[in-house]
């Protein structure tokens, strides 16, 4: 391999480093991301309890209505009772008036059960509003941590960037276009080194995809300085050295 092969292997390891470094950042970044979806889940529940709690006082206010209306209804079958003049009218009065009061148990047992998932929902509103408050310090310490260590990385980063400029003006333009293209392509790794699959015998294979190279391939990388691309694969192809 000549001067054009070493360089790409420079390349890539300094590529490596980069992309190390800006993963880096970038878990960094979303843990302050999650924590912040993790707020704004809190933070719905909280109003959606309240909407649940305010619904639940409307359908109250309407049963409490309904009920008034029925007492008033109720009174007047009390003294309608009262004025019956004949048997049949008495009992047929006294049965709409127990269905009505039947009726009024009925609506004041909604009326408890929704007072009492008001008190619930009341009472885990609390609890999750505790918990905003607990995740608004917690993320507001995450913050400071992160603005510190964001930039410890991106200063790591434009160092790593100025090393990777270097390494890349000994590549010939066409070369470089090449290696980025491969290396958006595999998450950085444009590179794969040529394995010797066994060492008795001349048997070799991409180490990016594992498919079988032929050994022509090898005595081309061995004896000229081009760009040799696994048929397969498609990474540039290059040979195990001290670097790679």
């Amino acid at each position: 391999m000549g001067p054009v092969l070493h360089g790409l292997i420079k390349l890539q390891s300094v590529e490596n480093r980069l992309r190390a470094a800006k993963s880096k950042l970038a878990r960094c970044r979303r843990t302050v991301i999650f924590q912040e979806n993790q707020l704004r889940t809190l933070q719905n529940g909280l109003e959606a309890k309240n909407e649940e709690i305010k619904l639940a006082r409307i359908q109250i206010d309407r049963l409490e209505l309904e009920l008034k209306d029925r007492d008033q209804h109720i009174a007047k079958l009390r003294s309608a009772l009262n004025m019956a003049k004949t048997n049949k009218e008495y009992a047929a009065i006294l049965t709409e008036l127990n269905t009505s009061k039947a009726d009024n148990a009925k609506l004041e047992n909604q009326v408890l059960d929704l007072m009492k998932n008001i008190e619930a929902d009341e009472a885990g509103c609390g609890q999750i509003q505790q918990q905003i408050e607990e995740q608004k310090s917690e993320l507001g310490r995450l913050r400071k941590d992160t603005e510190v260590k964001a930039a410890g990385y991106e200063a790591e980063i434009e160092q790593i960037q100025l090393e990777w400029d270097l390494a890349a003006k000994t590549i010939p333009p066409d070369t470089l276009e090449v290696f980025k293209r491969v290396a958006e392509t595999y998450d950085g790794e444009a590179l794969a080194v040529v394995d010797k699959e066994n060492e008795k015998i001349e048997i070799f294979s991409c180490g990016g995809c594992f498919m079988r190279l032929p050994a022509e391939t090898v005595n081309q990388l061995m004896t000229k300085d081009d760009i040799i691309r696994c048929s397969n694969c498609t990474r540039i192809l290059v040979l195990k050295t001290g670097e790679s």
